[in-house]
Order: structure tokens, then sequence, then C-alpha cells
């Protein structure tokens, strides 16, 4: 929310906090960790008393393509929010717009079916897990009630939740598997999987073991499948992958490599706009009125 804000130009603490119902001490604490994540920078603009501002770093302002796809992933699939989501419009075009995200080789609309994904050789299941495991577990109730964007934050809320579902799309379907792979706790996977399946991100079915009695043994014997809201969530994943291999690791080998498998090249995502068809940059954009 921070980041949204400060792409549409807010600036000083006083204008997020008027923006935001939260307290001085999550404020701070959010602006002093994308500070030190190299999303903002802090100017002093007054001495007398001492005042700062918070301007986004060309780090931060190249997140625009990912809060760009969450905002119509949410406009298009979730119907409660406790914030307004007015449209997108295109100044280019001049018209409210999806934004949609394309292979900047063929033009084509991406789709998960289209993509060919291998590990790069800085990557691995080892390096898509958070590196501190979740010390508390929450309910999907209780995530719905404290965030704006509820099911967003289901997913990247939590960094089980995360890995969860970028291994989802990577084809991985067990629960077994998941915990193999990821090495997730299994109390942690089996609470992740149940609030992802909750916001209708993912849809489980049981596979061999029927007859399993227990909570736990039911979780181990189904297999979890993206839904088609799921799927929809694809422009978020793929412009978050993209972001990361240029702003993260500063230089470091291909983390995953992805190629589009109806044209054969090594996928470059673009925005597109839905109306006129046309790449889309930052500043082409402006939020509606509610």
């Amino acid at each position: 929310m921070l980041l949204r804000l400060c792409l549409t130009g807010r600036r000083r603490y006083s204008e997020f906090q008027e923006e935001l119902p939260i307290s001085h001490a999550v404020l701070s604490a959010r602006l002093d960790q994308l500070v030190g994540a190299g999303l903002l920078a802090r100017r002093e603009y007054s001495s007398r008393p001492p005042r700062s501002e918070y301007v986004l770093t060309p780090k931060g302002r190249a997140t625009w393509p990912i809060l760009a796809m969450i905002w119509g992933w949410e406009r298009a699939w979730v119907e409660d929010h406790r914030y307004p989501t007015p449209p997108i419009r295109h100044e280019t075009c001049g018209r409210e717009v999806t934004l949609l995200l394309t292979c900047s080789h063929c033009g084509a609309q991406l789709r998960r079916t289209d993509l060919d994904a291998r590990w790069g050789r800085a990557g691995g299941w080892e390096e898509s897990v958070p590196p501190t495991r979740t010390r508390r577990r929450s309910s999907s109730r209780e995530t719905r009630e404290i965030s704006f964007y509820p099911d967003t934050v289901a997913i990247f809320g939590n960094g089980w939740s995360s890995a969860i579902v970028g291994a989802a799309f990577l084809g991985v379907r067990r629960f077994t598997d998941f915990q193999r792979l990821l090495g997730v706790p299994p109390g942690s996977l089996s609470d992740r999987l149940h609030i992802l399946v909750d916001h209708g991100v993912l849809h489980h079915a049981s596979s061999e073991d029927l007859t399993a009695t227990s909570a736990a043994a039911k979780d181990k014997s189904r297999e979890y499948t993206l839904t088609e809201k799921g799927e929809a969530f694809l422009p978020v994943v793929l412009t978050t992958v993209s972001w990361a291999e240029r702003w993260v690791g500063e230089g470091e080998e291909e983390v995953l490599h992805l190629t589009h498998l109806p044209c054969g090249k090594s996928l470059r995502p673009t925005v597109t706009c839905g109306s006129c068809h046309a790449p889309v940059r930052g500043r082409d954009i402006t939020i509606g009125e509610a």
C-alpha cells in the first residue's frame, strides 16, 4: 500500500498517515523497512523542525508492473474490498483498461500452459523458500480481517504461501511433494494450503487414500491444483520474477529461465493495454476515480 501511494505521488509521512489507518509505530517501521530494502530513499525537506519525505528509488519505481497486475487481479477476482479499487486509465488511448501481460517477442498474452520453466544456475527449490520459518499460524478468517487486500496478502503476505503458489505454477500438486521439495513443516504446509483453498486460489481433491479419517491424513492424501482464479494470478508471479531477476541479487546468475513455447524465445514479459494493445509504461497510466 505504501509503494502504491508513492507511485501515485505521495511522499510525506502525513500523507501516508492520512491515507492509511495504521499506527505511528507500524507506519514508521514499514517506511524504515522499505528504505532498508532500497525501495525508498529518505530525504530531509525541513531542518527546523527536522522532517523527511520518502522518494521512490529506481528499484522501488520498477515495482509498478507488479502492483498494476495485483490491481487488475483484485478488480477481476475479488468482490469484497476494504479499500477502493478504481479502474486504471491508459492515458495514451484515453480509455479505462485492463492491463495484460504479453510476450515481448510475439505479442501473445501469457498463459501458464504456454511456458516452460527451468531453474537457472542460481536457482533451485532451496532458494525459493523463506529464510526463516513462520513463527505463528494464522487462520484465513484472521487474514481477511486485518488486510486491505486479503486474497493477495494470502499469497504474498507469507513466505511459505508464496513458495507454495510458485511451486503450484511449476506443476507441484501433492502434499508430500510440496513438503519434500520446499522443506516446509507439515503443520505450516497444512495451514497455508487450507488458507489458499479458502481464498479460492487452490482446489484440493483426494488422491489414493480416500479412507483417511484424521485431518492430517486427509491433507496428505490430497492433490492441490490452481483454480481459474489462481491461474489468473500468473501475471503477478511473472512480473515479480522479472523484477527480482533485475533488481535482487545484483548481477547474480539467472534463477529461473522461462521460455515462451509458442514463439520459442526466452520470456520477456511486457505490460500491454487491453484496449489499444500498445506497450504500457508506468507514467502512461493513472488511477481513475472510485
